[in-house]
């Protein structure tokens, strides 16, 4: 990587805010802004963390749901173990059919929310990176009808683009409300945002 680059992050509000924090990543702002503001998350739910390394959406939603809560950390590679006893990880890829089924053999009960912060490494060809992104988006959403109580809500990664209208589109046949957020945490020339989904019917 390049040295401006990284002294650049360094500088960073929320990366250094995160640091002391001892929050694993600094995306951890951006589901706590986002829950702050819409409440799709409270204390004793059940959280499905989609995309979970290094662990920060998971750290956040551990503090969000308390003792009484529980989260499970999804990802393709291993999460470092967390202290917590009612927080679990799973390696798993998304985009196989039977990954939703090993979800639902590691909760206590269906999930209250489902949230997805997958990515892939971009590759500098827009059109190519927003298929991607909305192809992971998509089989996000596929996990959540899978594994999500009746009213539960789903936040997920998307980036702008062409395809993202259908997407929301799909989203809207599965939960009564949709819209899309952009935390304060996201930077402002990253071209990323998220789709809120809540009530799940």
């Amino acid at each position: 990587m390049p040295k401006d680059w990284i002294k650049k992050r360094k500088r960073e509000h929320y990366y250094r805010k995160a640091k002391k924090a001892k929050y694993r990543s600094r995306a951890a702002y951006k589901l706590l802004q986002a829950v702050k503001r819409y409440r799709f998350m409270k204390p004793g739910d059940v959280v499905v963390d989609l995309g979970a390394a290094p662990g920060g959406w998971t750290q956040a939603s551990r503090k969000i749901v308390g003792s009484k809560g529980f989260v499970l950390g999804v990802d393709l590679k291993q999460v470092e173990p967390f202290n917590s006893s009612n927080v679990k990880t799973l390696i798993g890829d998304i985009r196989k059919p039977e990954v939703a089924q090993q979800i639902r053999g590691f909760l206590p009960c269906l999930a209250n929310v489902v949230i997805s912060d997958v990515a892939q490494n971009v590759s500098g060809v827009w059109e190519l990176d927003h298929s991607r992104q909305i192809d992971l988006a998509t089989h996000s959403l596929r996990i959540a009808t899978l594994v999500l109580r009746p009213k539960g809500s789903f936040f997920v990664k998307t980036f702008h683009g062409g395809m993202l209208d259908d997407f929301m589109k799909l989203v809207r046949q599965h939960f009564a409300h949709t819209k899309r957020v952009k935390p304060k945490a996201s930077r402002a020339k990253s071209s990323e945002s998220y789709v809120l989904g809540t009530k799940f019917e």
